[in-house]
């Protein structure tokens, strides 16, 4: 990790530099993920990965004009859709809940900062969030939001809509292939391609459809083939993933300027 990056660490801080180095014009930065199945080429911590690599990037990509301390990642989410795969590890939606709201009760309390911005690696994770973020707001009144890197890359690039891209597929492996190159293991993938157009309509229809919310499974093989649903992973390129991570980076930039006040 650059040194820019490790600046921003908030658990590489001793105790007194929190009250030197934190004031309340800082931004508690949380990660969040998962430990699910991401087909046989990603590790089950991809989304932590992702997460909190891209939370390291934007912090030392503002740091010119927002003190953002990046606070350790939470490496598990919900992940119902997934527990057919050995591995994946689920929350309940009240335990997991109540574990954001005392963390970022805590870094409150604990530090000067008054604002909080989620990082969310994990779409499974987005419908408590999304009504998460009201209650927090209500209960701490301080701003606080949530990004989801994948999403904000793509609103700036929509370069890869010709199948949807759910988990594991092209897109995401793209960008752990700019943000964890190491972690990607395209070798495990078999030779037949994972990427069916006949499943496109059954995607749509019970995955990404707004009308109705169906409790989907990974491993149902009308929209997924080995845990994938997204474009043919072995299609991904490192320049298309750091073409994610730099819109979403500009999109990062964007949001931290509506959330609170720029230092500069």
């Amino acid at each position: 990790m650059p040194a820019g990056e490790q600046r921003r660490s908030f658990g590489k801080l001793t105790g007194p530099q929190v009250t030197a180095d934190v004031g309340d014009r800082s931004v508690i930065c949380l990660p969040v993920g998962s430990l699910e199945q991401h087909g046989p080429h990603l590790p089950l911590n991809t989304d932590t990965v992702i997460a909190e690599r891209f939370a390291a990037r934007l912090a030392a990509h503002v740091a010119d004009r927002h003190d953002l301390w990046v606070v350790p990642p939470v490496p598990y989410g919900l992940s119902p859709e997934h527990t057919w795969s050995p591995g994946t590890i689920t929350l309940t939606i009240p335990l997991y809940a109540g574990l954001i709201e005392a963390l970022v009760g805590e870094y409150l309390r604990a530090t000067p900062a008054r604002a909080v911005l989620i990082i969310n690696g994990h779409g499974g994770n987005k419908g408590v969030l999304e009504a998460l973020v009201h209650q927090l707001r209500r209960t701490h009144d301080a701003p606080i939001c949530v990004a989801n890197p994948a999403s904000l890359g793509v609103a700036h690039r929509e370069d890869d809509a010709a199948f949807p891209e759910v988990h594991a597929g092209n897109r995401e492996t793209a960008l752990m292939l700019a943000l964890a190159p190491d972690h990607v293991r395209l070798d495990r993938l078999p030779d037949e391609p994972t990427t069916d157009l006949g499943r496109r309509e059954e995607i749509q229809s019970i995955v990404l459809g707004r009308g109705t919310t169906w409790p989907w499974s990974s491993d149902d093989p009308a929209i997924s083939a080995h845990g994938v649903i997204g474009g043919d992973p072995r299609r991904a390129t490192v320049e298309h993933g750091q073409a994610l991570v730099a819109a979403a980076l500009d999109a990062g930039t964007d949001i931290l300027d509506r959330l609170t006040p720029r230092i500069d």
